[in-house]
């Protein structure tokens, strides 16, 4: 019977912000929503990105049918190069989420081998089994979409990020029909985005922010410096129409900000008067109140052209006493030390900088629904199965309670990455867990490979404790050692004369018992070094460095 079951498997989105990446399988056949990254936390030394683990998908290859994407953000389509590097399979998405997936793919040269298809709002898309329908949303992104998923036993929805917004900049607003049509033909379970459970009452719309926009234009006499997230491509075009009313000429500063508008621009989301925007080599040409810098940057990235600007850094953003940069965006938890620590440099060079100013107008509305949009998405669709996706542990939860509340749910889940979910028309049971560990890639240099959690464990390890590197010369023929042992110590504060040269001692105390044959034998000597020298040092200091023999070959 179990064949008769549809299975729903989080590899990824569920219990972090994130990486959200969900498995439906009917049988033999298998589609993907979404397949994101993360950022990694502090500890994550060195690591760039986190992906999620797609060794069940590797497993079942000639099973899976296609990956399908509601929107264009990294936590939901930045993991499709390292995915599509193991598994080749269609990704479908909307034109501007294809045009973001495109520039990805072609930075990692898979461009040429990738099938992507293009999906419209209201069109069928028939995968094997599953029939998937794509719905308009508004979120803080453009041309973005939930996905009903018609299966054997019942619908599946799948919200993926939205807020309720009637009346977005680009006319194409949230389709409350399409929804409350659902919900008369009945849905089996809803898969709701629960980032903004803890925010009561609704999101404000977009076109909230014109007025605080607008009064900021109208109060700069100087250069106006404008940074945005580069994916917000309602907020890029209010500040060019405000740029335009002002009589601001426009420069755009940062690749990121420069591909979304580009791309904006060749699918018509943006559409400058002839003349309103200029090239950064302008800008010095260009009276200061006559100037409006959009600059990528808003979360204080190290080298993001915005941080540059602000240590005098950067070779057409000169940012002078007088000017004004407005951060219009939130800070993201974790970046909150980088982010202050570039409006300090700004302060410094007597910028004005406002950021996060609720209190005088907002300067940056959430793309995510709060607690109102979340129970007015419930009561449209009735599902039989309610289950919270895209948040921490404590959202999946409140969102949980949240639905209960209502009393129109029928059954409440709390998934977490990993957990099979098993549906049938009138049942849903947790059936046990697929492997999903972390997957971090480290991708400087020319390659981009794969961490190991050894190798975060040794960059923990050297970070906390340090490194001491005994340095011996032996003669290979006799085993005789050459002269006094040397030690070289990093990352440790101890004091020159005292624990290292004991610490030298123990090693030729070390080399003085040991037969001419073992010192001869460099696998040996080198761990019996090791093993007195650690004991030396975690005895006398309490710590554990990493302790490297090194013998010199005479």
């Amino acid at each position: 019977m179990a064949q008769d079951k549809l299975k729903l498997i989080p590899l990824g989105g569920l219990g972090e912000f994130g990486m959200n990446c969900m498995v439906l399988r009917w049988q033999d056949d298998i589609i993907v929503i979404d397949a994101g990254l993360m950022f990694p936390e502090e500890e994550l030394l060195g690591v760039d990105i986190v992906v999620p683990d797609i060794s069940y998908l590797t497993e079942n290859r000639d099973k899976v049918r296609g990956i399908l994407l509601t929107h264009g953000h990294e936590d939901h389509i930045g993991g499709l190069p390292w995915i599509l590097s193991e598994l080749n399979v269609p990704v479908y998405g909307t034109e501007f989420t294809l045009a973001y997936v495109e520039g990805k793919l072609e930075e990692h040269e898979l461009l040429d081998d990738a099938d992507l298809i293009e999906m419209v709002p209201g069109e069928r898309i028939i995968l094997g089994p599953f029939s998937v329908v794509p719905i308009r949303v508004t979120h803080s992104l453009v041309d973005c979409v939930a996905l009903a998923i018609h299966t054997p036993v019942g619908v599946v929805l799948h919200t993926g990020d939205f807020k309720v917004d009637l009346s977005p900049p680009d006319n194409k607003p949230f389709d409350l029909h399409a929804f409350a049509e659902l919900g008369k033909q009945g849905v089996l379970a809803l898969l709701q985005d629960s980032t903004n459970v803890d925010r009561r009452g609704y999101t404000p719309s977009e076109k909230a922010v014109r007025p605080r926009l607008d009064e900021i234009f109208a109060q700069t006499k100087q250069k106006l410096f404008f940074s945005c997230f580069s994916s917000s491509i309602h907020r890029i075009r209010l500040a060019m129409e405000l740029a335009h009313e002002h009589g601001r000429k426009v420069a755009v500063i940062g690749r990121s900000l420069d591909n979304s508008t580009e791309i904006a621009q060749d699918l018509g989301y943006l559409d400058p008067p002839p003349g309103l925007v200029i090239n950064p080599g302008q800008i010095k040409d260009t009276p200061a109140h006559k100037l409006l810098v959009m600059i990528s940057g808003t979360q204080g990235e190290p080298m993001s052209a915005l941080s540059r600007a602000a240590v005098n850094n950067h070779k057409h953003a000169h940012i002078e006493a007088g000017d004004t940069v407005l951060l219009s965006s939130r800070v993201i938890p974790g970046n909150e030390k980088s982010i202050y620590r570039m409006i300090d440099h700004l302060e410094r060079r007597d910028a004005e900088v406002i950021y996060d100013d609720g209190a005088s107008g907002l300067i940056h509305v959430s793309g995510h629904g709060s607690q109102e949009e979340l129970r007015l998405m419930i009561n449209l669709v009735r599902p039989k199965f309610f289950i919270p996706v895209h948040g921490d542990y404590r959202h999946l939860k409140r969102h949980i309670e949240l639905a209960v509340g209502m009393g129109v749910v029928e059954k409440t889940i709390l998934l977490e990455d990993g957990d099979i979910l098993e549906m049938g028309r009138d049942s849903a049971v947790k059936t046990g867990k697929v492997p999903v560990e972390r997957v971090c890639i480290d991708s400087g240099g020319a390659s981009t490979d794969v961490v190991e959690d050894l190798v975060i464990k040794d960059r923990r390890h050297l970070s906390e404790d340090g490194i001491i590197l005994p340095i011996i010369a032996i003669d290979k023929r006799t085993g005789r050692v050459e002269n006094a042992p040397e030690i070289v110590v990093r990352g440790m504060a101890i004091a020159e004369d005292g624990l290292i040269s004991e610490a030298k001692q123990v090693v030729q105390k070390t080399l003085d018992v040991s037969s001419a044959e073992e010192k001869a034998d460099y696998g040996v000597i080198k761990e019996k070094i090791r093993s007195d020298l650690k004991r030396y040092i975690q005895k006398n200091t309490s710590r554990r460095p990493l302790i490297m023999p090194v013998i010199l070959e005479i």
